[in-house]
């Protein structure tokens, strides 16, 4: 064997041994140029994040952006019964969004009636349940009329704090704060709590805004018992509880400035109520939700519209305090959760109301005073059914019974109105798109003695602006 021979095969045998070593040496090459890159990078960003925070603490504050108009959350659209709906940490009647910048959302909800009645409606009444002479009760005026247009404002304040404003323009040009309240956001555990002017939370129908109402009017017993809807100037506090099935407590402490109350005045509260809700989905296309609520409220010489025994109108003045017991309960359905072509809603509630305290009967006339005690009931039950996408079909029916009085000074004074208020309503409405809503609703109305009176009204709704999503 030749020396050459030799020699190529000592290199073939000491190759891998060779190819081995030059492979470590490169990684370890590559391991310190990654190390002098990730050195050399961090570095840089420290720099960089240096210069920002320099930058930033020498620029002036920026002035305010101007409005530029946002997205709405679409306000007539039903929610659909599929979705888990149950916990708004935010109550219905208190929906707010994030504003525009350092600009608060904008809304206006635009609505106008037709109303035909065949019975003037000047003289309505409910039977058997005396009213303040400017309660909202009954059909409305005759004819064309602006009926209730809202105009909303809602902007988060801060971490810690939510604003919201509603301002209603009312068929006779007047103008109220519905609301006007703030509302904490971070205070965490569930809680929120909520100061100023709102809608109480009890019941179903009474947190909503009247828009968002599947009808165009408040059932009877809102009416006789709420006085349309029950609002105060006060402070609730709102528990959501941690667990699956929703469950949502509240209480609320108020003026007592409207109806059944009167703002008695006085340091202490005139009105306070306490509300209990749960509910949840029961599959993919149903869902719940059933409450119980409890109103209390205090009246001094309140004034109050009635007839005597011979049906003669006379004012009466009632002291003493009211309580309200309303339970209420809630069942949609949507196939598979999709609520856009068809759905159906049911919805019911029972009251249930007490008057305590004293009686001034026929203030201007007989004068007589005594001890006074009433009891008056209430229910409505109404379903809507949407058959097709932008079309629904509505039933109400209602009853509302006055009771029989208990008064001491003269029980024949007080002989209430023989049977009982009744109601039937249908109603068919029509929405070309989330923001807008025609409705036509026809009503018998046996609330009043004699002939049935006969309604006809025709709506119609249009949201503009940022209006925030409403309660399940």
């Amino acid at each position: 064997m030749t020396f050459p021979f030799r020699a190529a095969l000592a290199l073939l045998a000491a190759a891998p041994c060779l190819a081995h070593a030059d492979g470590a040496a490169d990684l370890q090459s590559l391991r310190d140029e990654i190390a002098t890159l990730r050195s050399s990078y961090e570095q840089r960003l420290q720099a960089l994040e240096a210069r920002l925070k320099a930058a930033e603490d020498a620029r002036p504050a920026p002035a305010p952006a101007p409005a530029t108009a946002t997205a709405a959350v679409p306000a007539l659209t039903p929610a659909p019964a599929g979705t888990p709906a149950m916990g708004p940490a935010v109550p219905p009647s208190g929906t707010q969004t994030a504003g525009t910048g350092f600009n608060p959302a904008v809304s206006l909800i635009l609505s106008g009636l037709y109303t035909r009645t065949s019975r003037d409606p000047q003289g309505y009444r409910i039977r058997g349940v005396p009213l303040p002479p400017d309660a909202e009760a009954g059909p409305g005026t005759r004819g064309f009329s602006l009926s209730e247009s809202e105009l909303g404002l809602s902007a988060n304040i801060d971490p810690w704090f939510s604003g919201v404003a509603n301002i209603s323009f009312h068929p006779d040009n007047s103008v109220s704060v519905e609301e006007a309240f703030v509302q904490t956001t971070s205070l965490g555990s569930g809680l929120t709590v909520k100061a100023g002017r709102f809608l109480s939370g009890i019941g179903y129908l009474n947190p909503q805004h009247p828009h968002t109402w599947d009808f165009v009017d408040a059932p009877l017993a809102y009416q006789a018992l709420l006085g349309n809807q029950f609002g105060d100037d006060g402070v609730q506090v709102a528990w959501l509880a941690p667990t699956d099935q929703f469950v949502e407590l509240r209480g609320e402490l108020g003026r007592g400035r409207s109806y059944p109350g009167n703002a008695a005045g006085g340091n202490g509260a005139g009105s306070a109520a306490l509300t209990a809700h749960t509910g949840g989905d029961v599959g993919e296309s149903h869902s719940w939700r059933a409450g119980l609520s409890l109103l209390r409220a205090r009246a001094a010489d309140q004034v109050l519209a009635a007839v005597d025994a011979t049906g003669t109108p006379v004012t009466n003045a009632f002291t003493g305090t009211t309580r309200v017991w309303i339970a209420d309960g809630v069942w949609k359905w949507a196939p598979g959760g999709n609520a856009t072509r068809t759905n159906f809603k049911l919805q019911g509630e029972y009251l249930r109301g007490t008057r305590d305290g004293s009686l001034v009967f026929d203030t201007v006339g007989a004068a007589s005073a005594g001890a006074y005690r009433a009891v008056q009931t209430g229910w409505y039950l109404q379903g809507v059914y949407q058959f097709m996408p932008r079309w629904r079909v509505g039933l109400r029916t209602e009853r509302m019974d006055g009771g029989l009085p208990a008064f001491s000074a003269s029980t024949a004074a007080l002989v209430p109105d023989e049977g009982t208020a009744r109601r039937h309503s249908l109603m068919f409405d029509w929405s070309p798109s989330e923001f807008s809503r025609v409705r036509l609703q026809l009503a018998r109305d046996t609330s009043r003695p004699g002939a049935a009176d006969n309604q006809l009204w025709l709506q119609y709704l249009m949201s503009l602006g940022a209006h925030g999503a409403h309660s399940f």
